[in-house]
């Protein structure tokens, strides 16, 4: 497994399950994993983004079946995973009470944007697979 299609196909799949694992992290560790106070669950927002994280994570692991038919999937989880973190980031260094994102999911947003654009399929590999 030390070929990058396999290691990016086992990185899919399990950051597609930590994906479908938010609302359970946001139980075990609130103030790393959700924007509120009080249980998780009374806030519509953060349902909202539990859901998106949910269905991206499906797509994601879909996606390592075959990587290279899925590149705009995998460099979308690349940006929004690096304008997430971003925003989130300056959020919380605003707001005291929401420091617990700096070591929770802004590091974790940034490991998986690192991780996926490291074992990306590179332009020339997608071009000699299309053509």
């Amino acid at each position: 497994m030390n070929n990058p299609e396999s290691l990016l196909k086992l990185a899919l799949t399990i950051f597609g399950v930590i994906f479908l694992l938010v609302y359970p992290l946001s139980m075990v560790w609130p103030s790393g994993w959700s924007w509120h106070q009080g249980p998780p669950y009374d806030s519509e927002y953060f349902m909202m983004i539990v859901g998106i994280y949910a269905t991206l994570g499906v797509f994601l692991i879909l996606a390592a079946r075959d990587p290279g038919a899925n590149r705009s999937l995998i460099w979308f989880v690349v940006w929004s995973s690096l304008v997430h973190a971003a925003i989130m980031a300056v959020q919380a260094i605003s707001d005291s009470r929401e420091y617990g994102h700096l070591v929770g999911d802004v590091p974790a947003l940034l490991f998986v944007a690192g991780m996926l654009w490291f074992l990306s399929p590179t332009n020339k590999v997608a071009v000699k697979a299309t053509g």
